[in-house]
């Protein structure tokens, strides 16, 4: 006989739904500007250096590296890495995803307090969140021997809250990164006002995969409180 679990329908099901949709519009937008070459012809990587010597930053490094939107920004080796399809690339997105990976290292040379504070609990989120889903788990199979030890998956909720905290604090990090990178766009020329709508189309699709995210963690909190709440109800009758 099979147990049907209506927490996950009402809680995680929604959270794939926003999250597919949420992937599926960046990917679209993505797609579409890839094939809109910028007026001036200037690729991700040029992009990114005009971006970081209008900050008045010369010492990072550009890089290339393979795969598809692996882009990102490693303040450990002061470098910015860019996916061969944006590091070579003179395409509207391109010159947008290097232009926002260069926002990142404006942020870090400037001292921008919610990207600081994203990076020191990194790692403290990884540990919290996997030691709270044990915790939780752990915490409903010992309220079976006593109600009282419910308290122990409610610690755990806890410890894995540190994942929504971490989305949470991601979120003006990355539309700050954003609005750097096409705030240096429109004052150095890099993309032209009509190709700056297109770059700007990119990036707040890729913001809304942060915001899906979030809406995640939060449901699936909301997911292990119900299950919990309803386990100590049945152990309580």
């Amino acid at each position: 006989m099979f147990y049907f679990d209506s927490t996950y329908l009402i809680f995680i099901v929604p959270a794939l739904i926003v999250s597919l949709l949420a992937q599926l519009l960046v990917t679209s937008r993505c797609n579409k500007y890839s094939k809109v070459l910028a007026a001036q012809g200037v690729t991700g990587a040029e992009a990114a250096r005009r971006v970081l010597l209008a900050n008045g930053i010369t010492y990072l490094r550009i890089e290339r590296i393979s795969g598809d939107l692996t882009d990102h920004y490693d303040p450990k080796e002061d470098v910015i890495r860019l996916s061969q399809k944006v590091y070579d690339s003179a395409s509207v997105t391109a010159v947008g995803i290097a232009c926002h990976e260069a926002g990142h290292a404006v942020q870090h040379y400037e001292g921008y307090v919610p990207a600081k504070f994203r990076s020191a609990i990194v790692k403290i989120t990884n540990i919290s969140s996997r030691l709270g889903i044990i915790l939780i788990l752990a915490g409903l199979l010992m309220a079976a021997m006593n109600p009282e030890l419910t308290i122990v998956a409610y610690i755990g909720i806890v410890a894995y809250s540190a994942c929504a905290l971490f989305q949470l604090v991601t979120l003006p990090t990355e539309f700050d990164a954003s609005r750097r990178g096409m705030k240096a766009i429109k004052e150095t020329g890099i993309l032209t006002s009509d190709e700056q709508k297109g770059a700007r189309k990119v990036l707040s699709a890729a913001a809304l995969t942060y915001v899906a995210a979030l809406f995640t963690s939060v449901m699936t909190i909301l997911r292990y409180l119900a299950l919990i709440s309803r386990f100590a109800g049945r152990r309580n009758d």
